[in-house]
């Protein structure tokens, strides 16, 4: 999860599409889905749901698939954090 956070505050407020965030970080095909289904447990019982990060479903996103991103505030907290 840190290497994908990490990965997204590099280009900050600035919506990519899995796949490009994969090959950005070195990620295999459809890792952050698997990373983002583990990590769902812990996110409900210890942030009330709350994500270090945005979405845009297919129906919203430019490139039509599920896109993620960091706006600067988020991407700030993340670098601070791994200092």
């Amino acid at each position: 999860m840190r290497e994908l956070l990490d990965g997204l505050a590099v280009a900050p407020d600035r919506p990519r599409p899995f796949p490009q965030i994969e090959d950005a970080i070195g990620w295999p095909p459809r890792r952050i889905a698997s990373v983002l289904g583990g990590v769902s447990h812990l996110r409900h019982t210890e942030f009330g749901g709350r994500r270090p990060y945005r979405f845009q479903d297919t129906h919203q996103s430019a490139s039509g698939r599920w896109e993620m991103w960091m706006d600067a505030g988020q991407a700030r907290a993340v670098r601070d954090a791994s200092r």
